[in-house]
């Protein structure tokens, strides 16, 4: 059994933030498509069964465009920063149904020192969100389950960045998911060292961990009325 990734996809990742320039991209794309986007692709199409038995409505898919790789060219269009390139490469294995709304994912990350698999639903839209909000606050008890089980909390971490200070309005503070009703964002990771993204178990690593997810996404999509 072979790994997907080598110390050389993420030595090329680590001298791409350190030259981030369209003609040093340009004179190393093919140590990109090597040692990062292959691998990439062949790691997406390689888990789309397992991604299907977790869910026959969630998608891995290697296509080069349009598919689950991120590119990996910035959006520098809205953003003070204009690099033109990432410095960490992404795949995220998403609902059919992606195209209609934001929706649920499972997630992976490569980044040297940083990189990390996880699952959820990032920024949502508004609406959406008020529609996560309200199905927490009217099914608490299956909530607990999907979203606290020991499976979960014990192995994975709730982003907070974008968490609100206060209550969101119409909810009680005293409720006993008020924390999770303040969230802008429900999503779970956890880290993996650089070796562990370079291990010959990476694919069995993303499949236990995604299975151990699945009653938390499940979750987001009943509250968005998705299928699971």
């Amino acid at each position: 059994m072979s790994s997907y990734f080598t110390p050389a996809s993420l030595h090329f990742l680590s001298q791409l933030a350190a030259n981030n320039n369209k003609a040093w991209f340009n004179e190393h794309k093919a140590h990109y498509e090597q040692h990062v986007r292959q691998p990439f692709l062949q790691l997406i199409a390689d888990i789309a069964p397992d991604i299907e038995a977790i869910s026959p409505h969630f998608r891995a898919d290697p296509r080069t465009v349009g598919g689950s790789l991120y590119r990996i060219q910035r959006d520098a269009r809205f953003s003070n920063d204009k690099s033109p390139y990432k410095g960490w490469q992404g795949c995220r294995f998403y609902h059919e149904r992606r195209r209609l709304q934001i929706v649920p994912l499972f997630y992976l990350h490569m980044q040297p020192g940083n990189c990390f698999l996880g699952g959820g639903l990032w920024h949502p839209e508004p609406q959406n969100l008020q529609k996560v909000r309200q199905f927490i606050f009217d099914n608490p008890a299956s909530w607990q389950r999907a979203a606290h089980a020991p499976s979960i909390t014990s192995r994975f971490v709730m982003d907070e960045d974008e968490k609100l200070q206060r209550p969101p309005r119409g909810y009680p503070a005293d409720h006993e998911f008020i924390e999770d009703l303040k969230q802008r964002n429900w999503v779970y990771s956890r880290s993996l060292t650089d070796a562990q993204m370079c291990s010959p178990k990476l694919r069995q690593t993303l499949v236990a961990d995604y299975t151990t997810l699945a009653p938390f996404i499940d979750y987001l999509c009943a509250a968005l009325d998705l299928e699971f």
